[in-house]
């Protein structure tokens, strides 16, 4: 995920409902959140510059993702914005370091913008399907960049990216398992439910923490 404007900082510990929900129903997950403690994160600011830098991210590691996002956010003079993104042409984005597809998603997604298509004020009340798919009508814009949307941006509590390689890392390392199919992984992760996310939240927080560098051991 690349770097943007965060807001409002989340606090999760072993006091929280949903911690206490998710340490009942499943002890792998208690384990990871015993092993990581206290959890605080903030929500993305700007629906528009958290997709640009989804965009961005599509098939690069966070370390990569994060500097073409901040070449671009120096660029557009320290903010991401559309008005900002429509002064350049698509040589000088192309020249920051993104792929000619990439600069094109970017344009389709401020069209979207423009004309409605895309209405972030809207998606607060909308149902996570129904964002996903108005989302993904924007070519550039799939299930995984809308997921993040959902998780990242609009802080919604019951996502599972079963599509996120990172996620699903951390998920081989803690159920031992080399099975990613999407069939599979929402079985697993059912019991997560209604709090899926603050899950999937620890999940990316033990690898990006590096604990899944060692074996996952349930009860040492």
């Amino acid at each position: 995920m690349g770097v943007i404007n965060m807001k409002e900082m989340k606090h999760l510990d072993k006091y929280s409902p949903e911690i206490k929900y998710l340490c009942q129903k499943d002890k792998h997950l208690a384990k990871v959140i015993q092993m990581i403690g206290p959890l605080d994160y903030y929500l993305a600011e700007d629906g528009y510059a958290f997709l640009v830098s989804q965009i961005i991210g599509q098939m690069l590691s966070n370390k990569v993702a994060d500097v073409l996002t901040n070449r671009l956010t120096d660029t557009c003079h320290g903010k991401i914005t559309l008005a900002e993104i429509d002064q350049l042409t698509d040589v000088e984005i192309h020249e920051l370091g993104l792929s000619r597809s990439k600069v094109s998603y970017i344009r389709n997604l401020n069209q979207a913008v423009k004309s409605g298509t895309i209405d972030f004020d809207k998606y607060r009340e909308m149902s996570d399907n129904d964002v996903i798919n108005s989302l993904t009508t924007v070519k550039g814009i799939g299930n995984w960049s809308a997921k993040m949307y959902l998780l990242f941006s609009l802080d919604r509590p019951n996502v599972l990216p079963f599509e996120d390689l990172a996620f699903l890392q951390s998920y081989g390392w803690v159920y031992k398992t080399d099975d990613y199919t999407a069939k599979t992984v929402q079985k697993k992760c059912l019991k997560w439910s209604p709090y899926t996310s603050i899950a999937a939240r620890y999940m990316y927080e033990a690898l990006n923490t590096g604990l899944t560098k060692e074996p996952f051991h349930l009860f040492k």
